[in-house]
């Protein structure tokens, strides 16, 4: 008779053994999701740093238009880049840049904007263009300040945007 009373007890053992094994299941592929998630958010962060030092390494090289405040725009910008290989003008060299640059944020950022902002610093004089020229350091900071679309981690919540900003003197 006792043989009677255990049978079924094993089937209900391994129902509850599996009830339990799902739900540990769904709870990892829910972290795998947020893990994804905000990996990916990291890399997009690091791409906006990156695309933000290669702008600024651009200025650096052209001091006569960053004087002229030519890196004062907003972002993305259309264009072709000049094909010019010699004897370049300034405002060739940035439109080049500004265009390249773009094309650049365009590929590795989701839905992105831009601005760049130079000021000199209070009491500033620009020096004369012969120094310009020769590359006078600017005397005064520049802000490089970037958004993208990024997938929320609320689920249901679309996108959000994010802001990468930077002051840096050139």
């Amino acid at each position: 008779m006792t043989r009677r009373k255990n049978r079924g007890f094993s089937l209900l053992e391994v129902l509850v053994a599996v009830l339990i094994f799902s739900v540990g299941l769904m709870g990892m592929a829910g972290l795998l999701m947020v893990s994804v998630r905000t990996n990916h958010s990291s890399y997009l962060r690091s791409q906006a740093g990156f695309l933000a030092q290669s702008m600024a390494d651009r200025m650096r090289v052209n001091m006569p238009a960053l004087w002229a405040d030519s890196y004062n725009l907003a972002y993305p910008v259309s264009g072709t880049a000049p094909a010019c290989t010699t004897g370049c003008t300034v405002t060739d060299i940035v439109t080049r840049d500004s265009v390249l640059w773009s094309n650049s944020m365009t590929q590795l950022l989701p839905a992105p904007t831009a601005t760049i902002r130079c000021a000199l610093n209070a009491g500033a004089v620009a020096p004369p263009p012969a120094q310009i020229m020769n590359r006078a350091p600017y005397n005064g900071l520049c802000t490089i300040t970037m958004r993208w679309a990024e997938s929320s981690l609320n689920s249901g919540a679309g996108a959000n945007f994010q802001t990468f900003a930077w002051v840096f003197q050139p």
